[in-house]
């Protein structure tokens, strides 16, 4: 169940990012408050991938760009290596974010138009006053898998979609980032294009030491590209473990609705009483969330004490931890 704590984040490892008690609130035109994201905290590891999951709605996205300061977070703290990056004005957070770079969800209109990819690769350094040469760029091109003397002069609206969303890897890595967020990278695309992109973004990884956030609501692309995953819904964190024990051991009753959900061409019969089949009803509102559990309306263990208190996140097993009060080992109480 959707619910708050710090008990996952690795206390006395050297974070590469931290993120704690992250707060994200938009006012609306009726004078209401959007609560996208609602007190998530997570850390990533030098070299480390995290994945993060969820449906449409959920605030995964709102995350990635409070942690990127687009735009600042409600409340809460981010932390890049030992630098703040909340509360700062903005060109303080502008030199302090360089190290941390995003690969947004729709390739085409994260370029601009009117400029040719020689371009809108360099862009980042020229605009730091640094000198970029030509084998710079080709370098990078050559990286992320295109071929400097097809696309150097080419723009956006020449390209196909896969290769717009090479040339935005190229852009990110000519900063020399150390952490890249990917906010949805691959889900505008072909399924094809998808894996070649995911390849190359675990081969970049790999080359240039980075560590990344993947943010998704593809299952598959989240667990194969991830070394942890971090469940959320409607604004909250719900389960985190490795993405190794994803299929297995995912103990939440949301996670184990999206699981459920993925579509199989065989699947086995499912018996009476399971999660897919007993849970129903919508996401509800963010402008309105349910007390105590958020996950509550919808879930088949739900009981009073899940409308009363909002559960903790704790560890059930080495590296796994959940917020649910009815799942898991040491769970309090029954459905």
């Amino acid at each position: 169940m959707a619910g708050s704590g710090v008990a996952h984040l690795r206390l006395g490892a050297e974070q590469i990012l931290t993120v704690e008690e992250l707060v994200v609130q938009f006012p609306t035109k009726g004078g209401q408050t959007v609560h996208a994201v609602s007190g998530i905290s997570f850390d990533l590891l030098d070299g480390e991938t995290l994945g993060i999951l969820g449906e449409s709605g959920c605030g995964k996205s709102s995350a990635g760009r409070a942690v990127m300061q687009l735009p600042p977070p409600t409340a809460g703290s981010v932390r890049l290596g030992n630098d703040e990056l909340t509360g700062l004005n903005a060109q303080t957070v502008r030199e302090r974010r360089a190290r941390m770079q995003m690969i947004f969800q729709d390739p085409v209109s994260s370029l601009n138009p009117r400029r040719k990819v020689k371009d809108l690769v360099a862009e980042g350094p020229k605009i730091w006053g640094r000198e970029v040469t030509r084998e710079q760029i080709e370098s990078v091109l050559h990286a992320v898998g295109l071929d400097p003397a097809v696309v150097w002069e080419r723009r956006p609206h020449e390209l196909s979609g896969g290769q717009c969303q090479r040339v935005c890897i190229a852009r990110a890595l000519m900063l020399d980032p150390e952490v890249l967020i990917c906010d949805e990278p691959v889900s505008s695309l072909d399924v094809s294009v998808q894996a070649q992109i995911l390849n190359l973004l675990e081969e970049t990884k790999q080359r240039y030491g980075l560590s990344m956030v993947f943010i998704a609501h593809d299952l598959a692309v989240v667990k194969n590209i991830s070394d942890r995953i971090m469940i959320m819904y409607l604004g909250k964190v719900c389960e985190v473990l490795p993405a190794s024990s994803l299929a297995e051991r995912a103990l939440h009753p949301y996670t184990q609705l999206l699981l459920e959900s993925v579509p199989d061409m065989t699947p086995p019969p499912i018996e009476a009483g399971t999660v897919a089949q007993r849970a129903t009803g919508e996401l509800p509102s963010p402008l309105n969330p349910p007390s105590g559990c958020r996950f509550r309306t919808r879930c088949p263990l739900a009981t009073e004490e899940c409308a009363a208190v909002e559960p903790q996140m704790r560890e059930v097993e080495q590296g796994h931890f959940l917020a649910c009060h009815n799942s898991g080992p040491g769970a309090s109480g029954v459905a």
